[in-house]
C-alpha cells in the first residue's frame, strides 16, 4: 500500500530521540528557541485573528509582509522585490517545494555531510538520488571544494548549502560562497540556500548566495529569528520567473500560508529588533558556557561554532555517538546523535545551545559522567 519512494525515507534521528524521552527530560535535542516570540509579535497575531484575518490569502503571501521580505534583502540585490518572494509553510515546506520545483526523477542532488536531516529525504521525495559532499571539521565544517568536483555527473542538478550550519553551526566565508557560486554557474547548477539560522551569527556576517547568480533558492524560515517554532511561516527568495514555478508547487503542497501568522511575522520584521537582539545575545553566553564545559571533558573536543545555536563536539570514545545519545536519554537528556546528519557526523553529538543556562550545565555535567564511567573510555 505504500510508495517505494516513501519506503526509503525513514523517520528523522532527530524527531527519533524527542518521541522516546519522557515528558520531564532536560531537551537539548531540538532547534527550538526556549524563547517566546516577541511580544509585538504576539500582539500581532491575536490582533489578526480577532480582526478577521482568518481567511485564505494568496498563494505567494500577503503582499505587505512579502515587500517587507524583499527590502530586506535589496542590500545584496537592489532589484529585490515582491516576485521573488513566496510565504510558505515554514523553512521545511519551502526545503520540500525547492525539491519537487527542481529534482527530476533520476536526477542527482549534492547534500552535505553532515547536514540537516531533511535534505536527503526530499530529493528522495521527488525520485532523485542524494550524493553526499563532505564538509571538513578541520576547516571549521566548510566543504570539501575538490570533492565536490569529482562528484559531479551528467545527473547532477542541484547543490544544497546551509551557512550558517546545522547540526555544525560553521559559517562559509566570502571566498567559499563565491567558489560555490562559480562551481554551480560551471556546471549549470541550482543552489538550493538553506539560510534560516543568517541572524545568529557570532563571528563576523554570513555571506548569503542572494544576489550573486540566478540559479539560486534561498530558503529561509521565521522560526528561529522569532521564536515561532510552532507557528510555521518561512519563505523562498529566487528569480521571478522560477518563483512562479515555485509557487505552483507550493500552491498544491498548502494552497497559501497562515494569514494571521503572516500579519504577526511583519510585526516581527518592523518591530521586533531589540526582543531578537536580547535572545540572540544569551545565545552567544550560552556557546561559550557550553564550549568551555566540553572542553573540559576527557576525550571530547569542538570547533566553536560560528553560528546557529548547536555545537557538534567529537567524542573520542569507545562508545558509538549513539550508544552515548541512549544512555543520556536514559538518564534524562536528549541529544542527537550524529550519524543521524550523515556517515561524517558519527562519534559526534549535536546539543542545541537553544535551552537555559540550567539545563545545559546540567546536561553537560552527566555528559561529564559518563566520561567518568566505563562508557567513556577513549577509543584506541
Amino acid at each position: 500500500m505504500v510508495a517505494e519512494r516513501v519506503r526509503r525515507v525513514e523517520l528523522s534521528g532527530i524527531r527519533r530521540m524527542f518521541e522516546n524521552a519522557p515528558p520531564s527530560a532536560i531537551n537539548l535535542g531540538l532547534g527550538e528557541p526556549d524563547f517566546d516570540p516577541p511580544k509585538e509579535v504576539v500582539a500581532a497575531l491575536c490582533a489578526a485573528v480577532e480582526n478577521g484575518m482568518n481567511h485564505y490569502g494568496p498563494t505567494a503571501g500577503l503582499a505587505p509582509l512579502r515587500d517587507a521580505i524583499a527590502e530586506r534583502y535589496r542590500d545584496r540585490l537592489a532589484s529585490t522585490a515582491r516576485e521573488n518572494v513566496i510565504v510558505t509553510g515554514s523553512g521545511s515546506e519551502g526545503l520540500m517545494t525547492a525539491a519537487l520545483t527542481l529534482y527530476d526523477p533520476g536526477s542527482e542532488v549534492l547534500v552535505p555531510n553532515p547536514g540537516f536531516v531533511l535534505y536527503a529525504p526530499h530529493a528522495r521525495l521527488a525520485g532523485a538520488e542524494p550524493v553526499a559532499y563532505p564538509l571538513l571539521e578541520s576547516r571549521r565544517w566548510q566543504p570539501d571544494l575538490d570533492a565536490l568536483e569529482r562528484l559531479v555527473t551528467p545527473r547532477t542538478r542541484a547543490i544544497v548549502v546551509n551557512s550558517p550550519g546545522n547540526p555544525t553551526g560553521g559559517v562559509y566565508s566570502a571566498a567559499t560562497v563565491d567558489r560555490l557560486v562559480d562551481f554551480a554557474e560551471r556546471h549549470q547548477l541550482t543552489v538550493v540556500s538553506d539560510e534560516v539560522y543568517d541572524e545568529i551569527v557570532y563571528e563576523g556576517r554570513p555571506a548569503s548566495f542572494w544576489g550573486r547568480s540566478e540559479r539560486v533558492v534561498v530558503v529561509q524560515s521565521f522560526s528561529k529569528s522569532l521564536a515561532m517554532t510552532g507557528w510555521r511561516l518561512g519563505y523562498l527568495l529566487a528569480p521571478a520567473a522560477l518563483a512562479a514555478e515555485l509557487s505552483k508547487v507550493h500552491y498544491h503542497i498548502m494552497a497559501c500560508p497562515s494569514t494571521p501568522a503572516q500579519a504577526a511575522a511583519l510585526a516581527g520584521l518592523r518591530s521586533a529588533g531589540p526582543a531578537k537582539e536580547r535572545m540572540f545575545r544569551e545565545f552567544a553566553a550560552r556557546r561559550e558556557l557550553v564550549i568551555d564545559r566540553l572542553r573540559r571533558i576527557p576525550g571530547v573536543s569542538v570547533v566553536p561554532p560560528a553560528g546557529a545555536f548547536y555545537a557538534f563536539p567529537r567524542l573520542d570514545w569507545a562508545a558509538s555517538d549513539t550508544e552515548i545519545a541512549a544512555e543520556l536519554l536514559g538518564r534524562g537528556v536528549i541529544t542527537t546523535p550524529g550519524e543521524a546528519f550523515g556517515t561524517r557526523g558519527r562519534r559526534h553529538l549535536r546539543i542545541s545551545f537553544a535551552a537555559s543556562r540550567t539545563d545545559l550545565r546540567r546536561g553537560l555535567d552527566l555528559l561529564r559522567e559518563l566520561a567518568d564511567e566505563g562508557i567513556g573510555r577513549t577509543a584506541r
